[in-house]
């Protein structure tokens, strides 16, 4: 299949690579020369502008920072260029309004839309294994579930257009005040004087076990290989949970739910991502931050 994308960062430029892996002609474009060069090397064929990552595609995937960017090549690239019936992915974390608004924006052209967010970091997107949360019509989701299958482990649909975004932004905010509880956990655990190993032996098999315990330990030297055994990089950065923590806010806000712990760990990484200038860590790494409080 031809597929065009566009945003080759961290994120899409391995997700683009097992798109041309799986055998599919991708047409490939980023404002960086470097991520062009490294997706011409695996296999991807770049292209000097957004356009030409859609014209004559039979899909097209984007990958790109916020909203306002997801808005603007929707409106300058993709609607113009991608012809009646193409297939376009939306896989950024973008808030729920800008990928209902540019889901509306592709339909009225005859194009079928989806939100797709993933969930699965850096080191999935290289695998081919990350988890797709799918937002679209039935027909989108059944033509795009192939797509995403060569760049996932589990594609999802969870809904009509923004409801991808939904679920993510739900799940990150879990993700987000669970890790804050794993690592003061473990923080008191430590003055009481337990031994982390021990502690984790226990927990782990006990009512208190959760995912940011089991397989992403906050703890160096404890449980499965996880970024706080590289001194806290790789991984899932602070300053993206942050975004992701901030979207979550913004839609409880919107929704009229109430989140006070969602609120709080909104609260607690931007004082770690910000304060401390420690975004580009792994979100883990506040523990250290919380074991000076």
């Amino acid at each position: 299949m031809k597929i065009g994308f566009i945003g080759l960062g961290n994120m899409g430029g391995g997700m683009a690579a097992n798109l041309a892996k799986a055998g599919h002609e991708v047409h490939a474009f980023d404002l960086s020369g470097e991520a062009l060069a490294k997706a011409g090397a695996a296999g991807c064929h770049p292209v000097s502008d957004a356009a030409d990552a859609v014209k004559h595609m039979e899909a097209v995937v984007t990958m790109l920072p916020a909203g306002k960017h997801v808005r603007s090549v929707y409106a300058n690239d993709v609607v113009i260029n991608a012809g009646p019936g193409t297939l376009v992915l939306d896989c950024s974390t973008i808030d729920v309004d800008s990928a209902r608004d540019v889901a509306e924006m592709a339909k009225a052209k005859g194009i079928l839309p989806v939100d797709a967010p993933v969930s699965g970091g850096i080191a999935a997107a290289n695998a081919g294994t990350l988890t797709f949360m799918v937002g679209g019509s039935e027909e989108a989701f059944k033509r795009a579930e192939p797509i995403l299958s060569d760049m996932g482990k589990a594609v999802i649909h969870a809904g009509d257009s923004g409801a991808g975004q939904a679920a993510k932004i739900c799940n990150n905010m879990l993700l987000g005040a669970s890790m804050i509880a794993t690592c003061e956990t473990f923080k008191m655990a430590e003055k009481l004087g337990l031994n982390l190993q021990t502690f984790y032996d226990i927990s782990s098999k006990a009512s208190g076990q959760n995912w940011s315990m089991t397989s992403y330990c906050p703890v160096p030297g404890v449980g499965p290989q996880s970024p706080a055994d590289n001194g806290y990089t790789g991984g899932f950065a602070a300053a993206l949970m942050l975004k992701d923590l901030r979207l979550a806010m913004e839609a409880a806000a919107s929704a009229g739910a109430e989140v006070p712990m969602g609120a709080a760990a909104a609260k607690l990484y931007e004082q770690y991502a910000e304060t401390n200038e420690q975004g580009g860590m792994d979100f883990s790494g506040i523990i250290n931050m919380l074991g000076n409080s």
